[in-house]
């Protein structure tokens, strides 16, 4: 990663491309939005960058966030695959798990149809045990077989899951040999997910499997056509990785945007020395949040995207269909917000581009708190009668006034996001009050104050660059590497030569990539995590430890946190159920202060907001650019920048700090 030249973050969203970049050498920092082109995500990187004045050859480090695995995933626009099994274990996909999609809704389907049809599944005659040990080797024939029908199939991309291959890959290496030179793509388990849990494996291996053409094509055309700078790509833990990693591993991009958010949280937590933080990014569409303890972010292996399984390490960032593109409906329980959305064509009806049905943009702009004679970004234009022609059917129905009906939208998609704070902090054994709220996105500052209040939050951060966050969070992020690998041993049968052996094999496949470019192990940083669990429990706690591995100190810090979350521990035996490892190399990126006005901050408008139904307030806006630091604003009061809003209520006072954050708290402190 180099020292010299422009450290630049992209962001690549829905709507807009995000770019912030920083010149190590002086300090100058330079943030912009331009509208994502979205058939042509590379031509979107290019205009980021000459709206910001830069060229290739003055970057020295590009790292950009993408939806576009997420995208191709959700959208079901992902590539062909063959599937290579075990013999007598091709349909393991169309097994699946007992439950149901859709639990209440016997007329749709049970489950998603399986990735790979009947016809382009291959079972191949070998088998391993759960322990590794061979019971049918898998002979040469049977593997040219294999090969040849696969490549018969004119499919690019081929995913092999074999029985066990976690515990012994030798199989799957060997056909993963031989399909290589017969096949463009191949994706092996034992390399994307090498657990248990036969039909997560295989779900994820063919998913990976399925998107490696897409994201090959698109990294190979950014190396390309933007020459001169050092490319990384960020994935889905909250670091980064270079293409060629994301290229063999592509499904690990999948939470590429939102893990950029949490990186950038994470810094700033950090930075601040914020022990408990809480992200919260409120985007159009959906609401992310996420719990940053100590600087760092909790990381989780068990996810569904599109309805399908991922098992790949991801920050645990909790997603709800609730932003402020979000539809508001009402039916016989009540108003409800999302998970539908107005997108960003044509949007909320408050941006005047056609939208009729109402969204919690709408009932923002009827409360004041946006700007008419403002526009979004220098482009939108507010309309704030299209917001109130959008709400009233709603109100009539109800009975009620267009601003009261505005108030308890705003309260039901905070009722939706206290939820979500819930089950990021209560449901891991930590106390939310405790916690400080860490809102950015271009509608979270807008919501943070009234959150904090129904969640009993004290302090309130909206940090510089809110509105481009994740883009900020690419240039501060870790070159990382993180891999997850089952063990399954018992703490009274410990087999301390194969952990070792196992520990040594991943850290040399994490540490491989990293010395590639150039690091030392003086450069790289090892983190580890057992994933524990009791013998006969179905869920593992998380545990850190150092090296050497002390079995008493493991096991002591694993009832402790099993105490923290479930409220009990005993002294019954526990095994390790798998074993995470990550290497990093810590970027240390550097924001210098803001360069900020001096003297009072000065309101460029005062008009009427509602906060409670009896009566509205004057309330003064202000321009965020302009605050000095050390202002200091008593709320009622609005603070905006180019692309988003922040409210303080009656009873808030605003204040700001060097490095141009905001912190927002409850009476005046």
């Amino acid at each position: 990663m180099p020292d010299s030249g422009w450290q630049v973050g992209i962001d690549i969203g829905g709507t807009f491309t995000d770019l912030v970049a920083l010149k190590p050498t002086t300090g100058e920092l330079r943030s912009i939005k331009v509208p994502t082109q979205r058939n042509d995500p590379v031509a979107s990187i290019k205009a980021a960058l000459a709206a910001a004045g830069l060229t290739a050859v003055e970057v020295g480090d590009l790292v950009h966030g993408t939806t576009l695995v997420t995208n191709a995933i959700v959208e079901d626009r992902v590539e062909p695959v063959v599937l290579i099994a075990t013999q007598g274990f091709e349909d393991v996909l169309d097994i699946g798990r007992a439950g149901r999609q859709h639990l209440y809704r016997l007329d749709l389907p049970p489950r998603r149809a399986a990735q790979v049809p009947p016809e382009r599944r291959i079972g191949l005659a070998e088998r391993v045990d759960y322990a590794g040990k061979v019971m049918q080797t898998a002979d040469a024939t049977a593997i040219a077989d294999a090969v040849g029908r696969a490549a018969a199939s004119g499919v690019e991309s081929v995913a092999v899951s074999l029985m066990h291959s976690y515990a012994n890959p030798a199989h799957e290496r060997a056909i993963g040999s031989a399909l290589k030179a017969a096949v463009p793509f191949v994706s092996l388990s034992h390399e994307v997910n090498p657990e248990t849990r036969e039909f997560e494996r295989t779900a994820t291996t063919v998913l990976n499997a399925s998107v490696m053409p897409i994201a090959a094509r698109y990294l190979d055309r950014l190396q390309r056509e933007i020459q001169g700078a050092s490319l990384h790509v960020m994935h889905s833990a909250g670091g980064m990785a270079s293409p060629e990693a994301a290229a063999h591993r592509p499904l690990a991009m999948a939470l590429s945007g939102p893990a950029a958010g949490v990186s950038a949280a994470q810094h700033i937590a950090a930075s601040l020395g914020l022990g408990k933080v809480l992200s919260f990014d409120m985007g159009g569409t959906t609401t992310d949040v996420c719990l940053v303890v100590n600087g760092a972010a909790e990381i989780s292996t068990d996810s569904k995207l599109a309805g399908r399984p991922v098992r790949q390490p991801m920050v645990a960032i909790e997603s709800i269909g609730a932003g402020g593109g979000s539809l508001v409906n009402l039916s016989t329980g009540g108003l409800s917000i999302g998970p539908e959305s107005a997108g960003a064509e044509p949007g909320p009806a408050a941006y005047g581009r056609g939208g009729t049905r109402p969204t919690v943009t709408d009932a923002n702009a009827v409360l004041g708190y946006l700007d008419p004679k403002r526009r979004l970004g220098g482009a939108i234009a507010l309309d704030v009668g299209a917001a109130e022609a959008a709400l009233a059917p709603l109100a009539k129905r109800l009975g009620v006034g267009i601003v009261e009906l505005a108030l308890g939208v705003q309260r039901v998609a905070n009722a939706t996001m206290v939820r979500a704070l819930a089950r990021v902090t209560v449901e891991r054994g930590v106390d939310g009050r405790q916690c400080t709220l860490l809102a950015f996105g271009g509608a979270g500052p807008m919501h943070a104050a009234h959150l904090a209040r129904e969640f009993g939050i004290a302090e309130i951060v909206v940090p510089r660059f809110s509105s481009a966050f994740s883009a900020l969070g690419c240039i501060v992020a870790d070159m990382s590497y993180t891999q997850q690998q089952a063990v399954r041993m018992l703490s009274t049968h410990w087999d301390a030569a194969r952990f070792a052996s196992l520990h040594d094999g991943m850290l040399g496949t994490l540490m491989e990539p990293l010395q590639r470019h150039g690091h030392g192990p003086d450069d790289i940083t090892v983190e580890r995590t057992a994933l524990v669990r009791y013998v006969g429990q179905s869920y593992a706690v998380e545990v850190p430890f150092a090296a050497p591995l002390d079995l008493e100190v493991l096991g002591r810090d694993f009832r402790k946190r099993h105490r923290e979350i479930y409220g009990y521990a005993t002294e019954e035996h526990w095994e390790m159920q798998s074993l995470r490892l990550r290497a990093l190399v810590a970027r240390r990126t550097k924001l210098g202060p803001l360069h900020a006005s001096d003297g009072e901050p000065k309101p460029t408008s005062v008009r009427l907001c509602w906060f409670e139904p009896s009566a509205p307030h004057q309330t003064p806006r202000f321009d965020r650019d302009r605050l000095p630091s050390g202002t200091r604003i008593a709320g009622p009061a609005i603070v905006e920048d180019a692309w988003s809003t922040i409210v303080v209520p009656p009873g808030y006072t605003l204040s700001s700090d060097a490095m141009g954050h905001l912190w927002i708290r409850e009476g005046k402190k």
